[in-house]
Order: structure tokens, then sequence, then C-alpha cells
């Protein structure tokens, strides 16, 4: 199993029309979210406009979350979606999505056909465990929003603090999860399609 331990200073940073987008990771790597060739791509986005539109991605399926603020979403000018923080949403990246409210977002946009995936909360309380499974060839990205995790994979310890990524690929494994004071996380998972995998 292949594990990355990603801090905050290791993240790509770009800038979108409403606001500051840190990449946390993409792939396959060496793709760029500006030509719109990359596989499955993890970021966290800062929204400082009061009123914004996300951009168009009619090849991508999105799960956006918000790690702090509260925001509405609204697709294809339909009814407003409250989104409090750690509440997840799926998209289709093609709606025309409106936004009101500034936020700390978590997201995961997905290339529709080519690949699969989820995104979900997981709050930790203190001196709580928690174990987690990746099967082989499937992506696990533990995200620490709040507090502190201690992570162990393959052997390995990595210490998980407010901004850090434990990102797992490769062969099948697992993660042990401990925070001592309490956290909250955010867990994506991305998988072939599941026709590959009958």
């Amino acid at each position: 199993m292949h594990i990355q331990h990603l801090t905050a200073g290791e993240y790509v940073t770009s800038t979108w029309a409403g606001g500051i987008t840190r990449q946390i990771a993409i792939r396959p790597p060496g793709a760029q979210y500006s030509q719109r060739d990359f596989l499955w791509r993890l970021s966290s986005a800062q929204v400082d406009l009061e009123e914004s539109d996300f951009t168009a991605l009619p090849d991508y399926r999105r799960y956006i979350a918000v790690l702090a603020g509260e925001i509405r979403l609204s697709h294809q000018g339909g009814p407003w979606i409250e989104l409090p923080a750690f509440r997840v949403h799926a998209f289709d990246g093609a709606d025309a999505t409106r936004c009101l409210g500034r936020c700390t977002d978590f997201n995961l946009m997905l290339r529709k056909g080519e690949c699969e995936g989820s995104m979900a909360a997981l709050s930790l309380p203190a001196g709580a465990e928690e174990r987690l499974h990746k099967p082989q060839g499937h992506t696990l990205a533990v995200y620490c929003a709040q507090g502190e995790v201690m992570a162990e994979a393959a052997g390995g310890q990595y210490t998980l603090r407010p901004g850090n990524t434990l990102l797992l690929e490769g062969k099948a494994g697992g993660c042990a999860l401990h925070s001592p004071q309490g956290a909250m996380l955010m867990l994506a998972r991305v998988q072939p399609p599941e026709t590959d995998n009958p």
C-alpha cells in the first residue's frame, strides 16, 4: 500500500471567481485541473464572496461538504439547499450551481464513467478509535478538519493535524485512527467503475 502524509504547505493553491482553492491531490499525477484531463481531484476551497457561481464541470460528478461556515446551493435555478458544516452533498458538475454564503469547503470530483466514489464526515470522540479498510486498487483519503488524530497504516505511524491528509493508494490495507482529544475528519474514497469489478 502506498501512503502519503500531506500537509497544507504541500497543496497547490489557485484562485477561482469566488475565492481560493487548495488542491490536495489529483490523479493521474501530472494532470491539470485547468485542462480538465484529470480522473479525480480532492481539494479544499475558500468561498469569499457572499454570492458566487461554481465552475461548470460537465464531465464530473461532485461531492462537497462545508468545513467552516454555512452556505446554500441552488442547481439549475431550483430550490435552495442548506449546507451546514459537515453535511455531504453530491451533484452533477454540469448543473449551473449558485452559492450563497461564505465558507471553507472540502471537494471531491470524479470523472463520469471512469471512476466512482464517496465522501463522508467522521466524528471521533475523545479517546475513540476507528478502523478503516481500503480494497485493492481503491483510494482512501483521510483529511483532518478539526482536532488531532494518530493514524497507523502499513506499519507506519502518522499524526494528522488540522489541514493534514493521509492518502492511501494501491494494494489493499487498513488504517487505524485514534484521537486522544477528539477530532472531525473527512473521508473520501475513489474506486474503478462497478462494471470493472463484477
